[in-house]
């Protein structure tokens, strides 16, 4: 059996490596003979993050680019923003990756939320469009444990994602909001299940230097340049980095924590693009008269390292979504700062309420405190309730295996 994974390109965001580990490693333990074909625009680099990606059935493959129709109309968008509105691009998929698609018995969107609005329209199009010119060729297209939307900001699109996911033989959602959402589209055949990556076995290695000498009393904490994007301007943004590294200063000198430094999205060819690594580095550096209690992990870390790294912290605060399912999954209390439907879902869904949730606009020295305040207050039930749960939610996972099944039968 042969799947297409779709839905990403590379392993520099350490979540969407965690998804194709979880994922090919749970299908692969049902369809012995599995191969998974994963796009890579650096192949060689996310081989090197993944060395035994083979054993799992992973072939990674030249990933799709975006058209030059694709790219003239978000040009044309930003001139004329109505022209959003007025039509769907669409275009052929690229002969390298119809080749393989002809090969495959069905293609997985492997979730996250690339059916969203969170990385532009012309983003969500393009796999949009990829997904859909597959079903035109007769294969099956599963939506596997996504977040998927909102649109209602945008009317047009929300009625072209609508048609686009009524074609999807299977849809899994990682949360219950998804799950609501889709519903009240009149979007049937929706299973809600949970994130892949809360069946991903972390990968041990010496953390010794890493975790202040083996002492278990850690606040991992991942801030990203994401959650400065949400300020207005430099002022604002310049302040978020004040409180970050004032709040770091306070649990250094008021508590008997150390603090690490957990970045979970770093470009593998070193770029400071969108790095956590690269942000958080600019914070340490302000920070330099602690470097006993303040650490930075590597940012070569891969995604199961980085899960058993995050396992050694007592607490843990993280913006990256699957920071926190690492910690979530390893039994760390754990605040999420949230810019999204997908981390306060995950956390209703886990805890019945959003009160770990840390609204990315609402980040202060203040709120920090607060967040972890409240951590200390409930490790112990949090620590419980984490026993209890995550088991559930690592065979909710399977779920998605199960619609796979279901899919392939039905279209023998």
């Amino acid at each position: 059996m042969k799947i297409f994974l779709a839905g990403q390109n590379n392993f520099g965001n350490r979540g969407c490596e965690a998804l194709v580990r979880s994922i090919s490693t749970m299908i692969h333990s049902k369809f012995k003979d599995s191969i998974a074909y994963c796009p890579s625009h650096l192949i060689e680099l996310d081989k090197r993050q993944w060395p035994n990606a083979q054993s799992s059935g992973i072939q990674f493959v030249d990933a799709p680019s975006f058209s030059n129709k694709l790219k003239w109309w978000a040009r044309a968008c930003k001139v004329s923003p109505t022209i959003e509105s007025l039509y769907r691009p669409k275009f052929p998929i690229e002969q390298n990756s119809k080749i393989l698609i002809d090969q495959s018995n069905a293609l997985i969107m492997t979730g996250g939320d690339v059916i969203s609005l969170d990385y532009g329209v012309a983003s969500l199009y393009f796999w949009a469009n990829f997904v859909d010119r597959t079903i035109d060729s007769g294969k099956p297209a599963i939506l596997w444990a996504a977040s998927v939307g909102p649109f209602t900001a945008k009317p047009a699109v929300e009625r072209e994602m609508v048609k686009h996911l009524k074609r999807y033989a299977a849809i899994t959602v990682r949360e219950s909001a998804s799950y609501e959402y889709l519903q009240g589209l009149g979007v049937s055949g929706v299973t809600q299940v949970a994130d892949p990556a809360f069946t991903m076995s972390p990968e041990v290695f010496d953390v010794t230097d890493l975790t202040f000498g083996n002492n278990s009393n850690i606040l991992g904490l991942n801030v990203s340049p994401l959650v400065r994007g949400y300020r207005k301007d430099e002022a604002s943004r310049a302040q978020l980095d004040r409180d970050v590294v004032d709040f770091i200063k306070d649990v250094v000198t008021k508590t008997d924590m150390s603090v690490l430094l957990v970045p979970h999205v770093d470009p593998l060819d070193g770029s400071s693009v969108n790095s956590d690594s690269s942000y958080m580095q600019g914070l340490l550096a302000q920070l330099s008269q602690y470097s006993g209690r303040v650490k930075l992990a590597p940012r070569n870390l891969n995604a199961a390292q980085l899960k058993y790294l995050i396992s050694h912290c007592r607490f843990f605060i993280g913006a990256r979504t699957h920071a926190t399912i690492g910690a979530f999954s390893t039994g760390v209390p754990t605040i999420s700062i949230a810019y999204s439907v997908k981390a306060k879902g995950i956390n209703k869904d886990l805890f019945g309420d959003t009160r770990f949730v840390l609204d990315t606009p609402l980040v202060t020295r203040d709120t920090l405190h607060d967040s972890l305040n409240l951590l200390i207050q409930e490790e112990v039930a949090t620590r419980s309730l984490l026993q209890d749960r995550i088991p559930v939610f690592r065979e909710n996972a399977y779920k998605s295996v199960d619609a796979l099944a279901s899919v392939l039968k039905d279209s023998r």
